[in-house]
Parts: C-alpha cells; sequence; structure tokens
C-alpha cells in the first residue's frame, strides 16, 4: 500500500526528502509533482526498479522513452554526447522549465540504456524534484501518468492519484494539486531542432 506523503514546494521538509530517497535506493516507485503533470519515476541506477514502471506503462525498458529527471545542466555529459553551443545556450535559457528535450545518448548510460540512441533530459521547475534528485544524487527515470480516461488524460488531484495507484507505488508526494498540460517535447539530436509535443513551454525558445 502506497504512503502519501504532503511536501509544500515553498519548503521541502528535508525529513521528507530524505524518507522519499531511502525508498527510491532500496527500489520503491514513487509519484511525485513536476512542473507539469504528476510523474511515476524510480532511481535510474536500480533496473528492477526501472523494469517495474516499464511493466507499469506496457512497454519493453530497452525500448521505452522515460526521461531522466536531472537537477541541472551540471551532470548531462554523464547521460549525453558533447553538445554544440546553439543546443547548450537552447538548454540554459529554457531550464528549468516545462521542457523535455532530446539529446544523443553516449556510451555511459546506464546498461539497460546502452542501445538507445537519444535520451529525454528534463530540468522542472519544481523544488520538491529538484530537492529529491539533489538527495538522490543521480536523476530519477520518470514517466507522466496518463489517465486512462480521455477527457481528464492527467489526473491532477494526490488523493486520486492515491486511489489508482494504490497497490502499484511505494509513495504518492502530494504536493498540491499538479497540472493536466505536459511538458513540450523538443528534438535536438538532429541537425535541427525539431517540435515532437507543445505542451506547457512556448516553442519561441529556439
Amino acid at each position: 500500500m502506497a504512503e502519501l506523503i504532503r511536501i509544500y514546494e515553498e519548503n521541502p521538509n528535508q525529513k521528507d526528502i530524505k524518507r522519499v530517497v531511502d525508498v527510491l535506493r532500496n527500489g520503491g516507485l514513487i509519484i511525485y509533482p513536476t512542473d507539469t503533470v504528476y510523474g511515476l519515476g524510480c532511481d535510474i541506477t536500480n533496473t528492477s526498479a526501472l523494469e517495474k514502471i516499464a511493466q507499469i506503462k506496457g512497454v519493453k525498458l530497452e525500448k521505452a522513452n522515460f526521461s531522466f529527471i536531472c537537477e541541472d545542466l551540471s551532470n548531462l555529459s554523464d547521460y549525453v554526447k558533447q553538445i554544440d553551443t546553439r543546443t547548450f545556450k537552447i538548454l540554459k535559457r529554457s531550464l528549468p522549465g516545462p521542457y523535455t528535450f532530446i539529446l544523443p545518448g553516449n556510451n555511459t548510460l546506464p546498461s539497460v540504456f546502452k542501445k538507445k540512441k537519444t535520451v529525454g533530459i528534463r530540468v522542472p521547475d519544481n523544488n520538491i524534484c529538484n530537492a529529491i534528485v539533489k538527495a538522490l544524487g543521480n536523476p530519477i527515470v520518470s514517466t507522466s501518468i496518463r489517465d486512462e480516461d480521455e477527457v481528464i488524460e492527467y489526473t491532477t488531484d494526490p488523493e486520486l492519484i492515491l486511489e489508482k495507484w494504490n497497490k502499484l507505488v511505494d509513495i504518492v508526494i502530494d504536493g498540491g494539486y499538479g497540472d493536466n498540460i505536459p511538458s513540450t517535447v523538443i528534438d535536438l539530436s538532429g541537425a535541427e531542432p525539431e517540435i515532437i509535443r507543445e505542451g506547457k513551454g512556448s516553442t519561441e525558445i529556439m
């Protein structure tokens, strides 16, 4: 049964953050707020947790398009090939913010992602998930929690999320009502930026 933990974005309680991080390090799954929709996440270094998320989403892990939630751009070189100045400037002026940027992956990706040519990088503008990633010391692998109801698309109420995901995850973080517009996805892995999905982030950043 999932535990509901209330964390305030203005000043995340470090004791609560530690509790979440301990669960992640032990292979647990969490649902947490971002600057867009609520996300389902786990520790990038825990293969069994990654497999659990892939199973929940009904995809093969090596083919899954999960995002890497990073604290900032300082660890990009751990997962991404060297990027040019123009790409870096786009990232710098857009992040933290409601974007997922697709970038060319490098050879040091975790073994389960070795075959992937690209990775999706997120640096949300949300103190709760940033505090979690900072305390964890490495990215969270994440996917949004789409609703089966096409009218709703994204559930925004943490208590309703808990009701639905109670038996699938270990912690649901109540960070207040979420947004129902996902991140804007921009592919920066090719010669020219390509907008894959228009979401919350403005596409006029290029």
